[in-house]
């Protein structure tokens, strides 16, 4: 008798969700079930399944899914739903390192809460396991970024949108360098590492070996494993570690070509994405222990809404993630406790002017009461 496939709720309607959809029609063990949006259900027309599969209530999902992903890029309402979800006692896979890093932590207690591989965090949280297993002792968490713009212009942006075919906000905040700042943060809070400075050290390097050895420095230097990212136009578009091993491997690993020490760079050279979600799905369902990432359960790590610009008082923001107001930069949390996640920055109001390159408070800003926001403020209450 054929064993039925796995059902696998989806949520979002966005890049990830739709590849993740068309990956789940070819795949032998898991199908889709639904998918929830917050649009109306009949101007969808860029996703290849039947109409009734595509909802916008929460329980419809529950009943029909054994195991849910969330892929909304949104930290309030992806929150609200993962919360329910998990009471209800099924599973979440994510890849949303937006919502991880707010409100993760809380949401993990809660039932099974694992960032999928194919991000980039999720591509290290894999690797870390894989080389630990080798006995390597990694120092350097390492993103690869090939292009930085600050302050990127709207209509550049919008080119680089429709060229891509991702939404405005997602290819600004690529751009601008917030999404790598989120990423890394995570990866700090769920591998138990930390970062050497505000705003990451993004050292900028032609070979990827330059910049990886000069964060290993850095990370020697305060003896503690970093979370950063090099900057380099010709690097791969994948992930790296830094590690140490015991002296006695020294030969073998020279001739293994990792080099010659103290410093080994292993470098895992792509990171697909929505391709790689249905493996994590796998391992969720069959109870595989080896891969369990998300935020941890001690963060302390945050990305803070920094002004791109003078902002006045009154200024409305209606998504500070990926917009032309605000970026994000990593910080300790016990450096900037009242400083806003950019990821909590939505359809809010400036209650006072915040210059350009200062980090928006908590006192500057009005924002709705949300449960991701509620759920933040229990967070940071127990960050140490």
């Amino acid at each position: 008798m054929k064993k039925a496939k796995y059902r696998i709720g989806v949520i979002g309607t966005g890049f990830i969700a739709r590849g993740l959809i068309f990956a789940l029609a070819d795949h032998p063990h898991l199908a889709l079930s639904r998918v929830l949006t917050r649009r109306d259900p009949k101007t969808i027309s860029n996703i290849s399944i039947k109409q009734e599969q595509i909802i916008s209530d929460v329980d419809e999902m529950i009943k029909n899914s054994d195991l849910v992903v969330e892929c909304s890029g949104d930290v309030i309402h992806g929150t609200k739903a993962i919360e329910k979800v998990l009471v209800a006692g099924l599973p979440v896979v994510t890849m949303n390192s937006e919502l991880q890093i707010i409100t993760g932590t809380y949401l993990a207690r809660k039932g099974t809460l694992i960032e999928a591989e194919g991000d980039q965090p999720g591509s290290l949280a894999a690797l870390d396991a894989e080389i630990r297993g080798m006995g390597f002792e990694p120092m350097v968490y390492g993103n690869i970024k090939r292009f930085l713009n600050l302050n990127p212009l709207k209509d550049e942006m919008e080119y680089w949108s429709k060229r891509q075919g991702i939404s405005l906000n997602q290819v600004t905040a690529f751009t601008d360098g917030t999404k790598v700042q989120i990423e890394q943060a995570l990866v700090a809070n769920g591998l138990g590492a930390t970062i050497a400075c505000r705003n990451l050290s993004g050292i900028p390097c032609k070979a990827l070996e330059d910049g990886a050895y000069r964060l290993a420095e850095i990370a020697d230097a305060i003896n503690q494993p970093i979370s950063d990212y090099v900057l380099s136009p010709i690097a791969p578009a994948g992930v790296f570690i830094v590690a140490k091993h015991a002296a006695e491997q020294k030969p073998y690993l020279e001739y293994l070509k990792l080099g010659q020490g103290p410093y080994y760079v292993i470098l895992r050279p792509y990171h697909l994405c929505h391709l790689e979600i249905p493996k994590t799905i796998m391992n969720v369902l069959n109870g595989h222990n080896g891969y369990k990432f998300n935020n941890g359960q001690q963060p302390n790590i945050q990305v803070v809404a920094v002004a791109k610009r003078n902002v006045e008082k009154g200024e409305f923001i209606k998504r500070g993630l990926g917009s032309f107001d605000v970026r994000g930069e990593a910080v300790k949390i016990r450096n900037a406790p009242q400083g806003v996640p950019i990821g909590l920055l939505q359809e809010a109001t400036l209650i006072k002017p915040v210059p350009e390159g200062q980090i928006i408070s908590f006192a500057d800003v009005e924002l709705p009461k949300t449960r991701a926001l509620e759920i933040w403020q229990q967070t940071l209450a127990e960050v140490k």
